[in-house]
């Protein structure tokens, strides 16, 4: 398995993983397993990649099997739920630190190909990407739907991440996880 910063020529490959595990493309039997939110376009990846490098991959066999992004909230700012969270830092501290969008980045999202789940996948593509984003952020931000309990148990027990804070942002609801990038 590689894993490496992506590349403009990734971004069909990243794409066609993203397509899979969407909410809207995910078949219905699939969600249980957990989906990503968010929709991108080509372009919404190729700003990630050369203005950001913040879409990390890992490849097996030539085939993009995960991804992760991981963004200034600049870059994010452009949806609403990510305008949303960024308006609402303000009331967001973390062992005392007050976050703001000049010491903290959002994560997320993150998705696995089925065939590689539970191999250490995640926990290798977190560790990775956690490690390039803290040369830059002092704390990593990100949600998960409530709706998602298989992406709750990732973040919370393999991953280590804290639970902020819960919030609800157009009639859903979810987890808000923090951590320090300094591993």
């Amino acid at each position: 398995m590689e894993y490496r910063v992506a590349k403009v020529e990734d971004i069909e490959g990243v794409l066609v993983l993203h397509k899979k595990y969407q909410i809207d493309t995910i078949k219905e039997k699939d969600k249980k397993d957990g989906f990503v939110t968010t929709a991108f376009s080509k372009e919404d990846l190729y700003q990630l990649i050369t203005q950001e490098q913040g879409l990390f991959i890992a490849v097996r066999d030539k085939k993009i099997v995960a991804y992760v992004m991981s963004s200034s909230w600049e870059f994010w700012s452009k949806w609403s739920m990510f305008a949303f969270m960024i308006e609402d830092l303000k009331n967001c501290t973390y062992k005392g630190v007050q976050l703001t969008t000049q010491n903290s980045y959002q994560y997320g999202p993150i998705c696995i190909d089925k065939s590689v789940r539970g191999s250490g996948v995640l926990e290798t593509i977190f560790t990775f990407a956690l490690e390039k984003m803290s040369q830059r952020f002092e704390y990593l931000v990100t949600f998960v739907n409530k709706k998602n309990p298989r992406s709750f148990e990732a973040h919370r027990r393999k991953l280590g991440l804290e639970v902020l804070r819960e919030f609800k942002y157009n009639e859903n609801e979810y987890f808000e996880f923090v951590c320090c990038t300094n591993i």
